[in-house]
């Protein structure tokens, strides 16, 4: 049976979280790691719009992240990350939709027109007050075990972080920080940020996880 396959790229949040659910799963795929500045022209040819990651599973194309983290755990979810309540789905719609915004417009100021980057740091900071909150009482966002809801919002959480760690060390949210650092370093974190050379047509199939 031919495995699926997976477009990924390493420092990419929407892959990394594509990653995570399928390693969790334990769902083999051929990995094919890219370059942003020379896209293949096969996955262009699955999913024209460009953005990794993209799963391709017996002609089924899946380019958005969260749908393939779902793909993944409806196979096979040891860890029962899909097993969250309405609420959950809740704090990853947020996620992805105001916080990346204004993430987005924090990171890449100047990149937009008429944008202030420390006003777009605030409005991205009260959604990660909120995720403070909910880890006052518990080591995950919804209980003593990750979920969807975890590793559907972290590697946002990673990437908001870099962006000025001092300062964003600095802020009154320790039980944030301290949910942001036990991953960073976890072996769950340290097994899909491995390195891998841009996939090249022709090249060994190579699996992942490995």
């Amino acid at each position: 049976m031919t495995q699926p396959i997976l477009y990924s790229f390493r420092r990419c949040p929407y892959a990394m979280r594509a990653r995570l659910a399928i390693a969790s799963a334990g769902v083999t795929c051929e990995f094919r790691e890219i370059l942003l500045r020379d896209k293949p022209a096969a996955m262009l040819t699955a999913s024209p719009k460009g953005t990794v990651p993209v799963v391709i599973d017996d002609g089924t194309v899946i380019d958005e992240s969260l749908d393939i983290m779902k793909w993944a755990l409806g196979q096979n979810d040891p860890e029962g990350w899909l097993a969250i309540p309405d609420e959950a789905h809740a704090v990853i719609a947020d996620n992805d939709g105001p916080f990346k915004s204004a993430l987005d417009k924090y990171k890449y100021a100047s990149r937009y027109e008429d944008v202030d980057g420390t006003e777009q740091r605030d409005i991205a900071a009260a959604y990660l007050m909120r995720l403070n909150d909910r880890l006052a009482d518990s080591r995950y966002l919804f209980g003593d075990t990750p979920t969807l809801a975890d590793m559907g919002t972290v590697t946002f959480v990673r990437q908001y972080a870099n962006v000025d760690r001092t300062w964003f060390d600095a802020q009154p949210w320790p039980h944030l920080l301290r949910w942001l650092v036990d991953f960073l370093e976890s072996d769950r974190f340290a097994a899909i940020m491995q390195k891998h050379k841009p996939w090249a047509e022709g090249d060994a199939p190579k699996s992942f996880p490995e």
